[in-house]
């Protein structure tokens, strides 16, 4: 069982990945003029919602993704023939709220409709309540509209339409959900660097020197610089350190800058055992910065780093054959980030940093329903002049959502026997 704090931990990187993710392509739709019928944390039945500035915004049992509902061809409004609603009139006469639950309780008209267009000529027709006319009612472009399950949405002309901006808006909302990730990771790194006591950057710089240790011994002090060891060339402190690891009652001849001056030192690591663990050790510690300029410095090479390791995560999907052991889902994460709570939230924020890059780049790649198979088929319509076939999108896009569901139905099952 997992604790309360792995538990808040999960929801608290789950919220900010989708949330960060999701309100890329939800500011960018509004600024864009493309209507926002829902923002959504979460899949399912929902647990909480409320109506703002034209967006219904909803809290979803299952923590296993999150969306963002835009208006689209893909979605029109419909209503039924037969279908009975509550209508709610402005003083101009125009319709200006359509209550699908028109059995319960509540001011407006009764009215049962006939036929309607809720996208071009905004129309509904039908018959009121112990009226045998019928009579044609405009509808507001605002109007809203209230489903059975009682999430209030705005109804969507065709101008409010994804497909109806431009292509290069178009790009610019799907782009700005793995671009909002990306932001999330730098300010998870900087607040990461800030956070450390102090940060280094695996230069071979020796920082701290344990008095009484092989090292002190030897006359190795804090701000030598490692060139070699045993006349091996020495480029990163973990090389340095791998070294000593491998020579236990070993000496090593270190070769060191010191003031502009070449040294050369003998040490020999010892073994010791620490709570519990046996270490292999000379006594010193890497070169630590706590100036402002070296914690930014840190932040940016720290994201840097995790997109090289992201990018070989993919790169390696497909290497050697697919897999689904080299997938990991929303068990997986809860898993990973419960281990990192147990290390405390300097391991959670870095590891929120890795995920949002992660989540960023996976979401770019070129396969609908992702944002990068949207930006794809965007692109083609950019350079064609032309969108392409809505069978062809439709097709492109199901088919992609079949395989993702599939392969996230996979990984759950083997993230479960785990």
């Amino acid at each position: 069982m997992m604790s309360i704090t792995a538990i808040l931990a999960f929801l608290i990187v789950f919220g900010l990945l989708v949330g960060f993710h999701e309100f890329g392509h939800f500011i960018v739709a509004k600024k864009s003029g493309v209507l926002v019928r829902e923002f959504a944390i979460g899949m399912g039945p929902k647990i909480l919602s409320w109506y703002k500035n034209q967006t219904a915004y909803t809290i979803r049992l299952l923590p296993v993704g999150g969306y963002v509902r835009m208006a689209s061809e893909l979605e029109k409004d419909e209503l039924e023939a037969g279908q009975r609603l509550r209508l709610i009139l402005n003083e101009s006469g125009q319709v200006i709220s359509l209550d699908e639950r028109a059995n319960q309780d509540g001011e407006g008209i009764f009215f049962q409709v006939d036929q309607a267009d809720l996208v071009d000529t905004m129309t509904v027709t039908g018959f009121r309540q112990s009226q045998p006319e019928k009579e044609t009612l405009m509808v507001s472009p605002d109007a809203l509209r209230i489903g059975e399950d009682g999430i209030t949405t705005r109804v969507a002309p065709r101008p409010t339409w994804m497909e109806s901006a431009p292509v290069w808006k178009r790009l610019l909302i799907s782009f700005a959900g793995p671009a909002m990730n990306f932001i999330l990771a730098i300010l998870a790194a900087g607040v990461l660097s800030f956070a450390l006591p102090a940060v280094h950057f695996n230069e071979p710089t020796i920082g701290q020197v344990v008095q009484h240790e092989p090292a002190a011994k030897a006359g190795i002090k804090s701000g030598d610089q490692i060139t070699a060891v045993n006349g091996e060339k020495v480029s990163t402190f973990t090389d340095f350190a791998t070294v000593v690891a491998a020579k236990a009652d070993q000496p090593l001849t270190v070769t060191l800058r010191r003031d502009g001056q070449t040294l050369t030192k003998t040490v020999t690591p010892e073994k010791i055992t620490v709570a519990g663990q046996k270490q292999i050790r000379i006594g010193v510690g890497v070169k630590g910065y706590q100036d402002p300029a070296s914690r930014l410095r840190f932040a940016w090479v720290n994201t840097q780093t995790w997109f090289t390791q992201v990018g070989q995560g993919i790169a390696n999907l497909f290497q050697g054959g697919f897999s689904i052991n080299k997938l990991g889902g929303p068990v997986m994460l809860a898993k990973t980030t419960a281990e990192a709570s147990h290390q405390g939230w300097i391991t959670v924020l870095a590891l929120l940093g890795l995920l949002s890059v992660n989540l960023g780049l996976i979401n770019l790649l070129p396969i609908p329903p992702l944002d990068g198979g949207k930006i794809f088929l965007d692109l083609i319509e950019g350079i064609f002049r032309r969108p392409a076939p809505a069978w062809i999108s439709k097709a492109l896009t199901g088919a992609g959502t079949a395989l993702l569901v599939v392969l996230m139905i996979l990984v759950t099952i083997k993230d479960l026997g785990q």
